[in-house]
């Protein structure tokens, strides 16, 4: 069987516009499982356990960024050095992703928002259906953790691929799905930065504007699916 593996992971949340939430973000990240990573698993294994944390310890990079949760006594460089290494786990992967941007402004209701995001996920499945029918199967790996997305996903997929199945995924299993809150975190960053709106812990993990686009904005982006 020759599997594709669609990671996703979200930004934001269902809930009303506010000033500190106004995107709702969707990658989605697509792996052939013929590409072999597991070295590049071993090697971030290894580069965490040498930072002092276990091999299966997740970064989340939203808290990692605003030292919050497991990260409110970590140094910036510490936590600049742990992005770091998953960023380039990533670099270096075989894989394409989509993301999905969305302002929630622009909506008047949640239905709304929902709507909008099946309609822009059926039509880049719909244009890109040549590449997805060179697989046997599509599997999903998403953590279930909004139940309005795990609903679309599901209508969505059913809806425009053959055949597909469904993993519930835990953070820590895989080091894609992490990948994929990494990828989610960085278009973030990328809105934010146009916007001259990066705040204080992102430019302290960061350093500076220019920095971040070269050395991490500009060369995710050259994985993105076109």
């Amino acid at each position: 069987m020759h599997n594709l593996s669609i990671f996703v992971d979200e930004s934001g949340d269902f809930g009303e516009y506010s000033h500190h939430s106004p995107y709702y973000i969707i990658t989605m990240l697509f792996h052939d499982q013929d590409k072999d990573i597991k070295p590049l698993v071993q090697k971030l294994d290894s580069e965490i356990q040498s930072l002092g944390y276990e091999k299966d310890f997740v970064i989340h990079t939203a808290p990692l960024i605003r030292k919050e949760e497991m990260f409110n006594k970590v140094m910036p460089n510490e936590r600049r050095a742990l992005f770091t290494k998953l960023f380039y786990f990533v670099l270096k992967s075989d894989i394409k992703f989509k993301t999905f941007v969305f302002e929630k402004k622009q909506f008047d209701n949640t239905l709304k928002l929902e709507g909008r995001i099946a309609k822009e996920m059926s039509l880049f499945i719909r244009s890109n259906l040549e590449f997805f029918q060179t697989f046997d199967n599509e599997i999903l790996y998403y953590d279930n953790g909004q139940h309005e997305l795990n609903r679309i996903l599901n209508a969505v997929l059913a809806t425009e691929l053959s055949h597909y199945d469904i993993r519930k995924v835990l953070p820590k299993d895989y080091k894609l799905f992490q990948a994929a809150d990494l990828i989610c975190t960085i278009q973030l960053l990328a809105l934010k930065r146009k916007r001259r709106e990066l705040s204080k812990s992102e430019l302290l993990i960061f350093h500076n504007e220019r920095e971040l686009n070269k050395q991490f904005i500009k060369p995710m982006m050259k994985k993105e699916f076109v």
